[in-house]
């Protein structure tokens, strides 16, 4: 294996679900209005995940757009590291179901549970498993279904949550892409 001097994103891609909610329909849910949470928030309406879907579908729509853009196939992915909150099961890891999805037979795989900085916590663990060896391609998703485990009494809180993820391809000595080993500090900085 050679050595690696450096890592980069190649790929990425992103899902949300068609179902959304607007703040039309949560001022029928909730004491609010669409101006309160509009003043408060900027957001205006949110994805939701249909009940037939799983956070391991947002992951898979996700990471094939991302595989497209790297030009990587699921059996070329080493690694899995699915960063969320709100997986399918406790037990197996959501990367386990994402990855029978995809077909990416060679890969580990492990969840990631860091809440909002999970993707970013993930990037960097892609980016020392590669330096370190343990791969040269690696997914990495951040996806959630927030809509599942929010309060919809609570005005506070239920007006900022949805259901979506993002997926990005970190591979060793890339040619092209994002170079990651600059941002997670590989200067010695």
């Amino acid at each position: 294996m050679s050595k690696v001097e450096y890592t980069g994103i190649t790929g990425i891609g992103m899902y949300v679900p068609e179902k959304r909610l607007t703040n039309a329909d949560l001022e029928k849910m909730v004491d609010t209005s669409d101006e309160w949470i509009t003043t408060r928030s900027g957001i205006k309406e949110r994805h939701i995940l249909a009940p037939e879907e799983a956070v391991s579908d947002i992951g898979a729509n996700s990471a094939r757009i991302a595989m497209k853009e790297a030009g990587v196939s699921p059996e070329e992915i080493d690694g899995i590291i699915f960063a969320t909150l709100t997986g399918d099961t406790p037990c197996p890891a959501t990367a386990c179901h994402l990855q029978h999805k995809l077909g990416a037979i060679n890969a580990y795989t492990f969840d990631l549970g860091a809440a909002c900085s999970g993707f970013v916590y993930g990037l960097a663990v892609a980016d020392s498993l590669i330096r370190n060896g343990v791969g040269r391609t690696i997914l990495v998703i951040g996806a959630d279904s927030l809509s599942r485990v929010t309060d919809y009494q609570d005005r506070g809180t239920c007006v900022l949550f949805g259901d979506g993820g993002g997926s990005a391809i970190v591979q060793a000595n890339a040619s092209q892409g994002r170079i990651l080993s600059h941002y997670m500090g590989a200067d010695g900085s």
